[in-house]
């Protein structure tokens, strides 16, 4: 387990700011309250190691993948399951499936598929809560698109959420992309949406918790593989 890179800065600034409270709390407090002291001092601590968990950045590797398989690109909780127009960029009927990050998940992202990244954008929006079905289309999101190497285009969007100020996606158009590669990383609380063909075969269930880049989600249909 490492800490990922999106969250050094973030650390290292807490670490500083909480030392300096610590300190001047201990040195101007401790002898007329030292167990108002001791409360403060661990709950800076627990602070600290609360986005510590929440930077944490493990490794995993896919093994086994074959063709047609959709891998979880994140931790989290399943909370759509459903046919959906997606207009953005594919402009047809899809199966949507999506998976609510708490604060609590593991927040990096990772491809879903191999392939190739065909389109990608970003969109400012709102913040409201990302396990909602609006979040989808009115939240701030980036929105990546994979060829297969059957040619197949899959649609990933990472979503901001109520607490979620920064999405940071590492794809860009013409790049070629693998299962166990990062897409990205969505900071405090969000969603990440996946658009299959009509007819995949989903193999998860709604309120289904999944780990991202080891959880299964679907199978494509034999004539997208």
């Amino acid at each position: 387990m490492t800490l990922h890179k999106e969250g050094l800065g973030i650390l290292g600034t807490l670490f500083c700011i909480l030392a300096a409270i610590d300190m001047a709390v201990y040195y101007f407090c401790f002898e007329s309250s030292p167990l108002m002291v001791k409360c403060i001092l661990g709950f800076t601590l627990c602070l600290f190691l609360f986005f510590v968990n929440f930077f944490r950045n493990p490794k995993r590797d896919f093994i086994g993948f074959e063709d047609g398989m959709i891998v979880a690109p994140a931790d989290g909780t399943v909370v759509v399951i459903e046919p959906t127009l997606e207009d953005e960029f594919l402009n047809e009927k899809r199966i949507q499936v999506s998976i609510f990050m708490s604060v609590f998940n593991v927040h990096a992202n990772w491809y879903p598929t191999p392939g190739k990244v065909v389109y990608y954008t970003h969109n400012d929006g709102r913040f409201m809560a990302a396990n909602l079905p609006k979040s989808s289309t009115e939240n701030e999101r980036s929105t990546v698109v994979i060829e297969t190497p059957n040619k197949t285009r899959i649609l990933v969007r990472q979503i901001a959420g109520a607490l979620a100020r920064r999405i940071v996606t590492y794809a860009s158009v013409g790049k070629e992309c693998r299962v166990n590669d990062q897409l990205g990383f969505i900071k405090f609380g969000s969603r990440v949406d996946v658009f299959l063909p009509l007819g995949s075969e989903v193999l998860v269930k709604l309120r289904q918790s999944v780990v991202g880049n080891k959880t299964v989600i679907a199978r494509l249909p034999k004539n997208e593989q």
